[in-house]
């Protein structure tokens, strides 16, 4: 089994100083069974589901055939739907402080994760209107961002294709770096691919047949 690992933090204060990254660094290192490929750091707020960092993580865990590895539930997020669409995506994950959790287990502790961010918020509102009512200035609107749409299952009749395609899309920006790095022959583009651990969308090797397929798609 291989790996990639995500880690959240909220602040860019946090971020820099590393309170919070390094110990769910920690967490993580203390299940790690296999080959960790990768590791991708995300600062943003659990609130926001527009992560680029977290949408990098999961395509190249998908690329690679890997499994993404998270501290705790909540560096994912606090919010219930998104947290179960992730979990019912393609890429499997595991918690840190829950390694043995199946779905049932992780459904209920991301409505658990969700309470206890809708009393965070209930409370900071009305700290928030107590600090008004007595006088205080407060800053400007910070609403939520949209949440980006869930990742869903290809439910249409054409799943394969899009499936395909998508995987293309995925793959495209390798083989442009392959390209860019001196690799001119499908081998090599190949051998490039193969070096990085990402796999075919059968999880096997790259030829130079499959990378002349994919290229074709594009």
């Amino acid at each position: 089994m291989k790996c990639v690992a995500y880690y959240r933090v909220s602040t860019r204060k946090q971020g820099n100083s590393g309170l919070g990254l390094e110990a769910q660094k920690q967490a993580v290192a203390a299940i790690i069974d296999a080959p960790l490929l990768a590791e991708f750091t995300e600062v943003e707020s659990g609130r926001n589901n527009d992560r680029p960092q977290l949408k990098a993580a999961m395509d190249y865990a998908s690329l690679t055939g890997a499994t993404l590895l998270v501290a705790k539930l909540d560096r994912l997020s606090r919010n219930a739907a998104f947290l179960n669409s992730l979990i019912d995506s393609h890429v499997p994950i595991r918690f840190a402080d829950m390694p043995f959790a199946d779905r049932f287990m992780i459904g209920i502790m991301a409505q658990v994760a969700q309470w206890e961010a809708e009393q965070i918020s209930k409370r900071t509102k009305e700290a928030l209107a107590a600090a008004k009512a007595k006088g205080a200035k407060l800053g400007g609107d910070r609403g939520n961002i949209a949440a980006i749409g869930a990742l869903g299952r290809i439910a249409s009749a054409d799943k394969r294709t899009k499936a395909t395609a998508a995987r293309a899309a995925l793959v495209k920006p390798h083989i442009d770096a392959a390209r860019a790095e001196g690799c001119v022959s499908l081998r090599d583009i190949a051998a490039y691919l193969n070096a990085r651990h990402i796999t075919t969308a059968q999880g096997g090797q790259w030829y130079a047949a499959s990378v002349k397929r994919l290229i074709g798609l594009n």
